[in-house]
C-alpha cells in the first residue's frame, strides 16, 4: 500500500508542471485620451505570452494586468503597450494605495 501510495505521488509530481507564479501589476498609461483607447492596450498585452487577464481604465488611464512571471516581464507589458503607440509605467495598485 506505501509503495503505491509513493508511486502514485511521485507519477504527480513528474507530471505537474512547475507552479506558475502568477503577479499582478498596474501599469499607468496616460496616453489614453479617448474610450477607444483601452480596446487597443488591453489587445496589445494580451498577445504577450503569459497574460492571463487584463482589465483597462479608460477613466484611471490605467490596466491592471495579471501574469505568469516564469513566461513573461514586466518590461515585455511595458513594451507591448509602447508598440501599441500607448508608453506605460508601473505603479501601485488601488490596493496599495488604500
Amino acid at each position: 500500500m506505501k509503495a503505491r501510495f509513493a508511486l502514485i505521488t511521485l507519477l504527480a509530481l513528474v507530471n505537474t508542471p512547475a507552479l506558475a507564479a502568477l503577479q499582478t501589476m498596474t501599469l499607468s498609461v496616460p496616453g489614453m485620451t479617448c474610450a477607444a483607447c483601452p480596446i487597443t492596450v488591453k489587445a496589445a498585452l494580451n498577445k504577450v505570452d503569459g497574460v492571463a487577464r487584463v482589465d483597462v481604465s479608460y477613466p484611471d488611464r490605467e490596466a491592471v494586468v495579471t501574469f505568469d512571471d516564469t513566461r513573461t516581464s514586466v518590461e515585455a507589458l511595458i513594451e507591448a503597450t509602447t508598440n501599441a503607440g500607448y508608453p506605460s509605467t508601473p505603479t501601485s495598485s488601488k490596493s496599495d494605495r488604500e
